[in-house]
């Protein structure tokens, strides 16, 4: 099945059990999309592809429904171990053109360190693509003011969900951009 999704719905979810793949299962329906069978795709955003709520996508998804999704996962087992999943989104102002999605699964950061990671990851990816010329080394938000000037790309958010481990229980996080026809 080939086809360029229309549309996406960003969604996260943490979930803790005894057990590993339980803890992800959990996480899974605290996403709300345990009832899809995920395929995990790489990271472009397509041209024209208009973003919509979760309860909007969930009208979308059929139990058992081929879903493809670019999903950050993370997790652990260690008490009072921080971790993070985080999908960073990088849009162009040329609706024709593709984007980028980024993901992030880092340990020890917080939400906000690991989102601003993501988003800096999709915005520099995509800001090579279309030759706008940026110091690496500069942090983000002087990129950032970079890229708006530049005119090229419209827009640039994350989605992150983070997590302390639980003593004796597995901690699981997730973060998800879900690509519908």
């Amino acid at each position: 099945m080939s086809f360029v999704p229309k549309k996406v719905f960003f969604t996260k979810g943490v979930g803790r059990h005894k057990e590993y793949l339980s803890s992800f299962e959990l996480a899974l329906r605290d996403a709300k999309i345990e009832k899809c069978n995920l395929v995990t795709v790489s990271s472009i955003f397509p041209p024209k592809c208009e973003r919509i709520s979760v309860e909007e996508g969930m009208k979308l998804l059929a139990p058992g429904q081929i879903t493809f999704a670019v999903m950050a996962r993370n997790s652990t087992n260690e008490y009072n171990r921080l971790i993070a999943a985080s999908v960073g989104v990088a849009i162009p102002a040329d609706d024709t053109q593709y984007g980028y999605l980024s993901e992030h699964h880092p340990f020890g950061e917080s939400a906000e360190q690991s989102g601003e990671y993501a988003e800096d990851l999709a915005a520099t990816m995509l800001a090579t693509t279309l030759g706008i010329e940026f110091d690496p080394n500069k942090d983000w938000d002087e990129r950032e003011g970079i890229y708006q000037m530049s005119g090229k790309i419209i827009n640039s958010y994350n989605i992150t969900q983070s997590a302390e481990g639980q003593n004796g229980l597995w901690t699981t996080v997730i973060s998800c951009a879900v690509l519908l026809p």
